[in-house]
């Protein structure tokens, strides 16, 4: 299932959010979004699991025969094929895992729709590829931040969805937790769109990267052509330079130097 957006323009009044932003990820792809705080990513997302519509532009999902606008879609039929795990994401109180992750059914039943047992096989095999089978009966509420992130992970793949997205999943997790959460995701093979702030996680997980800035989608490419020092510099603010080690992973240095002066991203032009 491929991600396709073309011309996305976000406004709020007179102001843009976003300006015209092209993006794609591929089937089974694992796309990085990042960018500064305020660059407009989890608003671009936000345009993907039809939570703000675009005043301009396109969103569109399906194979290369044949591509639909989720915002032509039904709140239902873009749920069965678009899921999203958001920060802080709200679940009602005093369900237990096995219930939160059971909510993921909805879309292909209805609020009023009867579970079944195809339903529950879903649901635990959810749990089982997310690792939340080991708390399926502990209420949510006593979770860890980790251990929440994968029940609201089994949760979105209970939905079946071709697409998932994420909006910054590491957030609030221990380091083991994130590299636990992000191997776990990449491992799944599904079209992926995540929001990451943090660059080397990125740099880790992602096949490719897109850098918004601004609201403008300034660089988009594999992870080397993107993690330029100039980009770093200009963008990010800092000192910076990205290499791929032995062990094929790509590491971010960062300069003994104070940060450099976060200007303006003088020659960074939209990409697309």
């Amino acid at each position: 299932m491929r991600l396709e957006l073309s011309g996305v323009r976000v406004a709020i009044g007179e102001r843009a959010i976003l300006h015209d932003v092209d993006l794609h990820v591929a089937d089974g792809e694992f796309v990085g979004l990042v960018g500064p705080n305020g660059s407009g990513k989890s608003t671009l997302l936000r345009t993907v699991y039809r939570s703000v519509r675009p005043s301009r532009g396109s969103v569109r999902l399906g194979d290369d025969g044949e591509r639909v606008d989720v915002w032509a879609l039904s709140a239902r039929a873009a749920a069965c094929r678009v899921a999203a795990v958001l920060q802080d994401s709200p679940v009602p109180p005093g369900l237990t895992v096995t219930e939160v992750v059971g909510l993921g059914r909805t879309p292909h039943h209805g609020l009023l729709g009867r579970e079944g047992a195809e339903d529950r096989r879903i649901v635990a095999d959810a749990m089982d590829r997310a690792g939340a089978a080991a708390f399926a009966g502990r209420f949510y509420g006593s979770l860890s931040g980790g251990e929440r992130q994968r029940v609201l992970l089994a949760r979105a793949l209970a939905q079946q969805p071709k697409l998932l997205v994420l909006d910054e999943p590491t957030n609030h997790l221990d380091i083991r937790a994130r590299f636990e959460l992000l191997d776990l995701i990449r491992s799944l093979g599904m079209t992926t769109l995540a929001v990451l702030h943090d660059l080397d996680l990125a740099a880790r997980s992602c096949d490719r990267l897109v850098v918004l800035h601004e609201g403008v989608a300034v660089a988009a490419g594999g992870l080397l052509e993107v993690l330029t020092p100039r980009l770093l510099r200009e963008v990010f603010g800092v000192r910076a330079a990205a290499e791929r080690d032995r062990d094929g992973v790509v590491r971010i240095t960062y300069s003994a130097r104070p940060l450099a002066a976060a200007g303006p991203a003088v020659g960074l032009t939209k990409v697309g």
